[in-house]
């Protein structure tokens, strides 16, 4: 295998499950190619930047310069994981190859897990891999607006109940009529942060189309060319702004259909990424292109213990149900 920018689905990656099960029989498989894919250029190590080193035992090396021990699991999403590698390979397979995603009681029932929290754990920490911080921004049309997911609490104050605000961006392309999105919560709805979180995802020179709310003129001024709709009611929306419409029917299904239960306000960023990570790669021709993506980006996210995950105090509550 040779870890490369463009990897071929059979040699790069497995492109069956039976094939992953062959590739990875032991922890020392999977800790050469987590090394691979850890450090495609070869070690380096993470004190001092040191390019050489000695190997020590498996997946262990000592740095030639400042002399460190280091794992390669040792600051990532597997840091002092005490289950098999090769289960946590598992695990990402079927989490990646499910085309719309599987549930944390998915997963325990196909793994085996003996504790639901465990699986909804793994569920948590594999989310936090899936949207790369350095990530491209989009470019070309892009359509940017505000959308409220969960359901709603009768009588609640603002009218929002448990609703809460998501703002999208919904790049079109000359290939297919959608390109990528990209989705976070809104800490406020309706004021000056979605055009704040615009110009942090969407590339300058682009040509934005919202809605014709003032807060959002200043885009015009921002390096964009800015486009927007006014004098329509909320029947139109739809034909003014059809990507972010039909993206946002989608998430929705995909919230209920896959969760099935209530989230955590505090959790729902992460449900946001593994939908825009899912997205984003809908057009994927091998479901184990998927698999390597994520397992790439697990080994670059820094660890999230699992009493973080399984003790965050009381937060409010989305229902999607």
């Amino acid at each position: 295998m040779s870890v490369v920018g463009n990897p071929v689905r059979g040699v790069d990656y497995p492109a069956t499950y039976q094939q992953l099960l062959a590739w990875f029989p032991d922890t020392g498989a999977c800790l050469d190619y987590l090394s691979r894919l850890r450090w495609p250029d070869g070690f380096v190590c993470p004190a001092c930047g040191h390019g050489e080193a000695w190997k020590t035992g498996q997946g262990l090396w000592m740095c030639k310069q400042c002399e460190r021990r280091t794992s390669v699991t040792a600051g990532t999403i597997f840091h002092r994981t005490r289950t098999p590698l090769s289960t946590w390979f598992a695990a990402i397979w079927f989490l990646t190859s499910q085309k719309n995603g599987m549930s944390a009681l998915g997963l325990q029932r196909v793994l085996g897990f003996g504790s639901y929290e465990t699986a909804w754990a793994w569920m948590h920490k594999l989310r936090r891999a899936m949207v790369r911080p350095e990530r491209d921004r989009l470019s070309g049309i892009v359509e940017l607006d505000e959308i409220m997911v969960g359901g709603v609490t009768p009588g609640s104050a603002g009218g929002y109940g448990d609703k809460m605000a998501v703002m999208i961006a919904v790049e079109h392309n000359d290939i297919r009529r959608l390109g990528r999105v990209r989705l976070a919560v809104a800490p406020r709805p309706n004021t000056g942060a979605l055009v704040d979180w615009g110009t942090k995802v969407i590339e300058p020179g682009s040509t934005i189309r919202t809605d014709g709310a003032q807060h959002l003129r200043r885009l015009g001024t921002l390096g964009y060319t800015h486009e927007y709709t006014t004098g329509y009611n909320a029947v139109d929306k739809a034909s003014v702004l059809p990507g972010v419409h039909l993206v946002a029917s989608l998430l929705k299904r995909w919230l209920i259909g896959t969760l099935h239960y209530r989230v955590e306000v505090h959790q729902l960023p992460y449900y946001l990424d593994e939908y825009t990570f899912r997205f984003n790669r809908r057009n994927a021709k091998s479901r184990g292109l998927l698999f390597y993506r994520l397992l790439e980006q697990a080994v670059a996210t820094d660890p999230h213990p699992l009493h973080g995950l399984l003790n965050p105090g009381k937060a409010p509550i989305c229902d999607f149900t």
